[in-house]
């Protein structure tokens, strides 16, 4: 089994002695971010392929679709890169950091050829979020700004389309605007419909692997990040992922995924995506072998 990482579809990771912290805007190749875990990677498993996928033709490019490119897009260019990878055609692991946790899951709901393994979401936003706490990074000016067009009009055709922080902006108090205008997030979440290749793909994994940060200040809620949200109506109250609809009428499978024993939920000390090497050495890297 060969491993892949999403990076251009996540958010940022730099590293500093030994850990892990968020940062504006993320690329394949950066050397202080994904670069350094595909190392990481490589070190620990002697002999592994690490593919880590880039989204556009230039690092810039990459980086920028992380912020505004149509997530729907971005799932479709990297199932075309996976299947035409000849080192993937018997199945990889898939590792994905923030929100490329949860656009893996939609790789693995939407194309099961080459067959994603495990796939493990590191503070990822499964739920999606509701806040914008503390927009990461040094460019405050984008920050401001996403924080502006997802608080005037998150389900408008126009930012739904064109910023990647909507398509999985999740309003409780909004439930039906946003079962209907949601372009990523409702679908992949069964909303609307319950679409049961989705379903029986996702099933398909032999591990769906969870990471929560317990002092995180960037994903709100943080329980989006082991599945759970908010309660529809209000935004004080959150219900765990066993508490949810989603799980009750088994939309998605991950009922039976847990009673299959295939769901694991870790959690760490630490801000959105802050761990140790020996951390990610002992609690991931496992799954990869």
């Amino acid at each position: 089994i060969t491993h892949c990482i999403s990076h251009a579809m996540s958010d940022s990771v730099y590293r500093p002695c030994s850990c892990f912290c968020l940062n504006t805007g993320d690329s394949c190749c950066n050397p202080l971010s994904m670069g350094s875990i595909k190392k990481m990677i490589e070190e620990a498993v002697p002999g592994i392929d690490v593919l880590s996928l880039m989204i556009g033709k230039t690092v810039i490019q990459d980086t920028e679709n992380g912020f505004f490119m149509d997530v729907n897009e971005q799932v479709s260019m990297v199932c075309s890169q996976l299947a035409q990878d000849p080192k993937l055609k018997d199945g990889y692991n898939a590792m994905g950091f923030s929100q490329g946790g949860q656009f893996l899951r939609a790789v693995a709901q939407r194309c099961p050829s080459p067959p994603m393994k495990t796939l493990i979401s590191v503070g990822g936003q499964q739920q999606g979020v509701y806040g914008l706490p503390r927009c990461p990074g040094e460019s405050s000016h984008i920050c401001d700004w996403i924080r502006k067009e997802l608080n005037s009009g998150a389900y408008t055709d126009i930012v739904q389309k064109h910023l990647v922080q909507a398509q999985y902006w999740h309003d409780p108090l909004n439930d039906d605007l946003y079962k209907k205008h949601s372009l990523f997030l409702a679908d992949i979440n069964q909303e609307r419909v319950v679409n049961e290749t989705y379903k029986k793909n996702l099933q398909l994994l032999d591990k769906f692997v969870m990471v929560k940060f317990l002092q995180d200040s960037v994903v709100d809620p943080v329980d989006t990040e082991w599945f759970g949200f908010l309660k529809t109506g209000q935004a004080k109250e959150t219900e765990t992922l066993q508490e949810s609809v989603l799980y009750k009428e088994d939309r998605l499978g991950l009922a039976a995924m847990e009673a299959d024993g295939k769901l694991d939920f870790l959690a760490t000390e630490g801000d959105h995506l802050q761990f140790t090497d020996e951390w990610f050495n002992a609690k991931l890297v496992p799954y990869l072998h």
